[in-house]
């Protein structure tokens, strides 16, 4: 059985993360591929769970992204095309790096969106208060701006319809193009 692949599509909310993930995995050219949506991790956590977006959440938040590494892999090695749909910056790359040392093929996709359409997507969502939610977008936002090396990684969905940044999407993961290498 040939190893699958790994996709991380990540980028601040309301770049359209979750939608795309979706369309790749359905659409993906591998007999079989699973939509890991990562947000789900978190809310397997019963007790002493910190709101991923506070600062004392950073170590739970690497635990739960070593829990969805160790599942991706699982599947890639059944022959799975692994979408992975999540907030995964660089400053979370680490683990998803000692699988390429372990041999797996991860690519890193990110999508971006003008700041003004971002906020416009993101900040009406039923998750918190729309404050909060305009606070939390405006930093998710920033963080993901300026990324070094990762820059050509970014896929900017500003103007784009789905089905436009699906197809950009596909073609960077056929063109291997976004595959995360050591340093």
């Amino acid at each position: 059985m040939k190893q699958g692949r790994i996709v991380i599509i990540t980028g601040s909310p309301g770049t359209g993360k979750s939608t795309l993930a979706s369309i790749v995995a359905q659409s993906s050219d591998r007999s079989k591929s699973v939509h890991m949506h990562t947000d789900d991790f978190y809310q397997y956590i019963r007790k002493g769970a910190i709101p991923p977006f506070l600062p004392e959440s950073a170590e739970q938040n690497l635990i739960v992204i070593e829990a969805f590494l160790e599942a991706a892999k699982r599947f890639a090695r059944g022959g799975f095309d692994v979408i992975v749909d999540g907030i995964i910056g660089p400053w979370f790359l680490a683990p998803w790096l000692e699988a390429v040392r372990d041999n797996y093929e991860v690519h890193y996709l990110i999508l971006r969106a003008a700041k003004e359409e971002t906020l416009k997507r993101a900040i009406n969502r039923p998750k918190l208060d729309q404050d909060t939610n305009t606070e939390l977008v405006e930093r998710m936002w920033e963080q993901f701006t300026n990324l070094g090396r990762y820059e050509s990684n970014i896929i900017d969905t500003t103007n784009q319809s789905i089905e436009q940044s699906a197809s950009i999407l596909k073609t960077e993961i056929e063109r291997k193009s976004s595959l995360l290498a050591i340093p």
